[in-house]
């Protein structure tokens, strides 16, 4: 009866522990042994230095991701950091009242002042205009109204001053009427006067002089040059400007201080002997000399009291110019960097002295950052008084370095900011035989450590053991090793990034192993401008992996167009070293991994190009043989979101008038068009091909049985109202609607079909096993919505007879022809939910066992971590007793969002662009690794750790625990003999 009495107490609590969402809060010592956490800024393209004697040295620093960050300049650290939208690109920096930092982004439309030294923002300001035009920025430091830096912006057509105090508007001129793009803001030394020049069309030049404390137009100037402007304009000295005409042949030289613009022209030839017509003006800003680019070389001229052109120097090698820095008594000097001999020439020069250098340094620098873009120099004072110079470069491959003293003082490798495309690759094999000293010292760490942990448990540890122990979790020996562990744990994540370079991030600590700037995704004469496209496994040995190494396929493209040649490059996974690289004929659109491998273990590859064509890879007999044999069951399809076509294809025959065996032509299977007028696809989204599922079976209300309805050709589709597809809450819910259908991509057969009236994207969806989760927004409602379909085999519904199963009497394997007409049902529901998301993936695991998980990636750039079962469709508000028995949780119209469930903690992956998911060798855990200008990477276990130990498990205390009751078992047994021997004498 009391046996009874505890079975019926302990069953229902287990059932509300069931129920309960796993949490996945730590404790603070916790923080970085399972994760860390990396920040970047991306590739910087304008800096200001900062190093007034008091306060911290500094340089702020904009992005091309739209950051915005102060660094120290001792360390290269971030001091603040802002990330502006997407949308939000910072067109130019300064400093004002050497306080404030000014920005000036979203096309001359927002400028905003943070504070200096914690990088608060102080105000913001909105500008007005009529029309797309330049963006300038410009702080008047030479003229103060009442102890304010008055601030010049031209944008959208209208030439706009602001106090830099408040962002208060002073005044405001419309130059739209006039079309003239303004090229440059200029403040003669000295005066409170300002001049704005610029072109009208390709040949009028206007100069405008305005009193720059009130607004007022002092004077206007006009001249027309018949052989027309290409480019902007480049102040060399205070009254003349330099251009090229449109030819590029000639440079020409605008005086526009005096009475009447005058002109000057020069041809280029007449500098340079055997020069091109493809000249470019250097932006560096100089004082007296400016540069051009001619071929591969750069010419600087200097700017003669006559206003006549004269070439100093040339320079063959040259890759960057700095702009001109004001360092004593008026004198000016600019820095020049060089690539020499596999090392970097840094040179500064005075302006009005071009045979003598200030400095002169040489630097070794890694060939795998590439060539420098660009320099920034500051000044600082030596201890003997005289002026140093440190230079902040910009190399090819993103990265940012301080040089100082003829060395680098700190690096950062910011191309991690601008990820392409992530995959993974086993660490090597640990090789066998290992030396006595290594056993002994490990063994003598292992026991030292246990004894620490024992303290701790025990609470006799002090601060310095506790300190000790907090590092030796967070520098764990076996976390950061370079070979695999039995769990999995241990992996390379392989990232391709925008500047063509490769990475390979140790999944232990993130720590660099190797990277690798790829020759076929670097500017040349062939390769004007690369792109990366993706990239994937290529060889990965099983049988092997002692001796071969793991390789992979980088895929890209020689342009920004769909129709640009591709590129192809296979790298060691293990050293980084570029194996092969392919120059591809034709272009790339599309890149299908087969489930195909040959003899050497190399996956087979089919490329599809513009004209859907097939290309196979690698191109050998053996691919092209096992690919004869499955050729008959390769399909493939195309989305064209444009036109609002999907199409399905197969292969016909090698393609005609091309002699090429590896190239196949192909056929138009099916086709299914959306109306334009009424449906417009906005995203769509297939499952993993490498998603393992453990059972097609699913147990309902205990006894019954739905087969899942498996298929990796299934596409989600979601197509909007087309004036639901513009811009967000723009329309009305009875204007807007959403669709969404899955699609057999083998036979173009729409499966299922559901509408969503008055809702709009954008939407983001992931599709796993048999479900797919989508996210959009109810404009009736106003809320955010999720929404999740399970669909389901009614074909082998009559398999529910355990005897029938027993004894073979079922149709689970008859073979499946995605030809004839499925029977399938489907399961939906809609929740609503709080966040606006980025992202949406799901955790993978080896076998599919443990319970899934969405990772989300949310507007506020963090990942959240929701079980799969909060969007469950059989979701009811009274569950059956069976449905609670099995996990079914009480229907809600709100998903939970439970502070403890965020994958990220407190902190945020900023730019958070996409999540990827691992899985380990151990069942229950997932790796996932989030990226965006951040990088974040984390071990799951979604249904916790039911297959293994934690690492801080105490085994000292376990033993202590085993001998203690060994010992008390011993000492009971004999006080029990010794009991029974007295009874007897009795």
């Amino acid at each position: 009866m009391g046996m009874q009495m505890a079975i019926r107490v302990f069953l229902p609590l287990l059932l509300l522990l069931a129920s309960a969402e796993h949490s996945f809060s730590l404790y603070e010592d916790q923080v970085g042994l399972m994760d860390w956490h990396q920040q970047y800024m991306g590739k910087v393209k304008h800096a200001v230095f900062h190093t007034q004697k008091t306060g911290r040295k500094r340089v702020v620093v904009s992005t091309e991701e739209n950051v915005i960050a102060s660094l120290d300049l001792r360390h290269g650290e971030i001091f603040w950091r802002h990330v502006l939208g997407t949308n939000d690109s910072v067109d130019g920096i300064d400093i004002a009242l050497g306080k404030y930092v000014i920005t000036l982004s979203s096309e001359g439309s927002v400028l905003r002042a943070w504070n200096l030294p914690d990088g608060k923002m102080v105000w913001e300001s909105f500008l007005q205009g009529s029309k797309p035009s330049k963006s300038l920025l410009s702080v008047l430091i030479n003229l103060k109204v009442d102890k304010d830096n008055v601030i010049l912006v031209f944008s959208k057509g209208c030439l706009h001053a602001l106090s830099s105090i408040d962002g208060e508007v002073l005044w405001e001129k419309d130059f739209s009427a006039e079309s003239i793009e303004v090229q440059q803001i200029i403040q003669p030394s000295g005066s409170d006067r300002i001049y704005a020049v610029g072109f009208v069309g390709s040949s009028q030049f206007n100069a405008y002089e305005i009193d720059a404390k009130n607004g007022e137009l002092l004077k206007h100037k006009s001249a027309a040059f018949p052989d027309g402007f290409y480019g902007e304009v480049l102040l060399v000295s205070s009254d003349m400007l330099v251009s090229l005409d449109a030819t590029r042949s000639s440079l020409v030289t605008i005086n526009f201080q005096n009475e009447e613009i005058n002109f000057g022209k020069t041809y280029i030839s007449d500098l340079v002997e055997e020069s091109s017509s493809n000249a470019v003006i250097l932006p560096s800003k100089l004082s007296g000399i400016f540069a051009i680019k001619v071929d591969t070389f750069s010419v600087f001229i200097r700017v003669t009291t006559e206003g006549k052109l004269e070439v100093v120097d040339k320079i063959n090698n040259a890759a960057a110019v700095s702009d001109a820095l004001s360092f004593s008594e008026g004198q000016q000097a600019f820095a020049i960097v060089e690539h020499v001999d596999g090392k970097i020439l840094l040179t500064v020069k005075l302006n009005h002295d071009w045979n003598g250098d200030l400095l002169k340094e040489s630097i070794v620098m890694d060939h795998q950052r590439g060539l420098v873009h660009m320099v920034f120099i500051n000044t600082y004072i030596r201890t003997d008084r005289s002026h140093g110079f440190r230079a902040l470069i910009v190399m090819e491959d993103h990265s940012l370095l301080l040089l100082q003293q003829g060395a680098i003082v700190w690096s950062r490798e910011e191309s991690l900011a601008s990820i392409v495309d992530v995959t993974t690759s086993e660490l090597p094999v640990e090789k066998k035989g290992v030396s006595v000293a290594k056993v002994e010292q490990n063994l003598f760490e292992w026991l030292n450590g246990h004894i620490l942990k024992l303290k701790g448990t025990l609470m006799l540890a002090s601060l310095e053991d506790i300190a000790t122990i907090q590092g030796m979790r967070l520098k764990s020996f076996e976390k950061s090793k370079m070979t695999r562990d039995h769990n999995g744990f241990r992996k390379l994540l392989i990232v391709l990034t925008r500047a063509g370079k490769l990475y390979a991030l140790h999944t232990g600590d993130g720590r660099v192993v190797w990277s690798l700037l790829l020759s076929s995704l670097r500017k040349s004469g062939s390769c004007e401008n690369p792109t990366g496209l993706g990239v994937y496994q290529w060889q990965v040995p099983h049988h092997h992996a002692l001796d071969e190494n793991p390789s992979i396929l980088v895929v890209g493209r020689c342009g920004p167009n769909w129709d640009a040649p591709g590129v192809l490059s296979f790298v060691d996974a293990y050293i980084g070293k570029e194996l092969d690289s392919l120059d591809l004929t034709h272009s790339v659109t599309q890149v299908i991994p087969l489930p195909f491998t040959d003899s050497v273990e190399q996956h087979l590859h089919l490329i599809i190009d513009a004209d859907h064509h097939a290309h196979l890879y690698p191109r050998t007999s053996e691919a092209i043989g096992i690919f004869q044999n499955e050729f008959s069951n390769v399909y493939w399809y195309s989305v064209d979101a444009d036109n609002g076509i999907i199409k399905g294809h197969d292969l016909k025959i090698n393609c005609i008038g091309v002699a090429d065996e590896y190239c196949f032509d192909s056929r138009d299977l099916w086709s299914i068009v959306f109306p334009s007028e009424s449906e417009k696809i906005i995203e769509t989204v297939t499952r993993k091909l490498n998603e393992v599922v453990h059972t097609q079976a699913k147990v309902i209300d205990g006894q019954d049985v739905m087969y899942k309805y498996i298929s990796k050709n299934l596409l989600f589709v979601a197509t909007v109202a087309p004036k639901a597809s513009g811009e967000f809450r723009m329309v009305t819910p009875e204007e807007s609607w959403l669709v969404v259908y899955l699609i057999d991509t083998v036979t173009g057969r729409i499966l299922h079909r559901m509408t969503h009236h008055g809702s709009q994207g954008p939407v983001r969806a992931v599709f796993s096993e048999n479900w797919v989760v989508y996210h959009y927004f109810n404009l009736r409602a106003h809320r955010y919505e999720m929404s999740v379909i399970e669909i389901y085999d009614q074909s082998r519904a009559d398999n529910k007879d355990v005897l029938k199963l027993v004894f073979g009497k079922h149709n689970l394997t008859s073979p499946i022809s995605l030809y004839s007409r499925p029977e399938v049902i489907t399961k939906s529901q809609s929740y609503f939910f709080t966040h606006s998301v980025k992202t949406i993936t799901v955790t993978s695991t080896a076998k599919g066992i443990t319970s899934k998980q969405l990772l989300i990636g949310t507007v506020g750039d963090q990942v959240l971590a929701l079980d799969k079962r909060y969007l469950d469709p059989r979701r009811s508000v009274n569950p059956t007793q069976a449905e609670k028995e099995e996990g079914v949780i009480p229907l809600t119209d709100s998903l939970p969002i439970i502070p403890q469930s965020y994958v990220t903690h407190a902190l945020k992956v900023e730019g958070l662009r996409g999540i990827v998911t691992v899985p380990a060798k151990l069942e229950s855990t997932t790796l996932a690794f989030a990226y965006g200008v951040d990088l974040f990477f984390t071990r799951m276990a979604p249904s916790r750790t039911y297959d293994s130990l934690t690492e801080d498990f105490s085994y000292a205390l376990l033993l202590i625990t085993i001998v203690a009751l060994i010992a008390a078992i011993f000492v009971t047994w004999v006080l029990s003999e010794r009991k029974e021997l007295q009874e007897k004498w009795r």
